[in-house]
């Protein structure tokens, strides 16, 4: 049990607060880690404006001392539930070789957002330099 006069960490149901991101989670000493980092944009921005929107992100992760190795648009998908009454979103993909402190940044920057929907951060091992099976999914389609 925790002391009366310290406050609880504990939010509304249980959860942990704040929340824990990819970027707390320790897989080695280095300073740098690898990232990959998919966002769910509005779908009444246009396709030019979300890619728009994914060099933004990229120049504001070189400032931050961050390397994108990677920045695919995946299009205007169906959502599996309502976000916001919206049914659709576009989904983009970031593979990040950065610090902790640039992937805080870049999410405190889209919780800002009005034009991010959802994000989600993902720490890894390393980065795949091949499309993602989303990409080769839609170039097998177009053949």
């Amino acid at each position: 049990p925790q002391p009366r006069n310290e406050p609880s960490k504990r939010g509304h149901r249980g959860r942990v607060f704040p929340p824990i991101c990819a970027a707390d989670q320790n897989f080695g000493k280095d300073n740098m880690a690898f990232y990959e980092h998919v966002l769910i944009a509005r779908p009444d921005i246009s396709p030019a404006q979300v890619e728009g929107l994914m060099e933004e992100l990229s120049t504001f992760l070189d400032k931050q001392g961050a390397k994108v190795a990677k920045s695919e648009y995946w299009g205007l998908r169906n959502l599996s539930y309502p976000i916001n009454k919206q049914r659709k979103g576009h989904y983009s993909l970031l593979n990040i070789d950065g610090p902790a402190e640039a992937i805080h940044e870049l999410e405190r920057q889209h919780r800002i957002s009005d034009d991010i929907m959802r994000y989600m951060t993902i720490k890894v091992e390393e980065l795949d330099e091949n499309p993602s099976p989303m990409m080769s999914r839609k170039n097998r389609r177009d053949d």
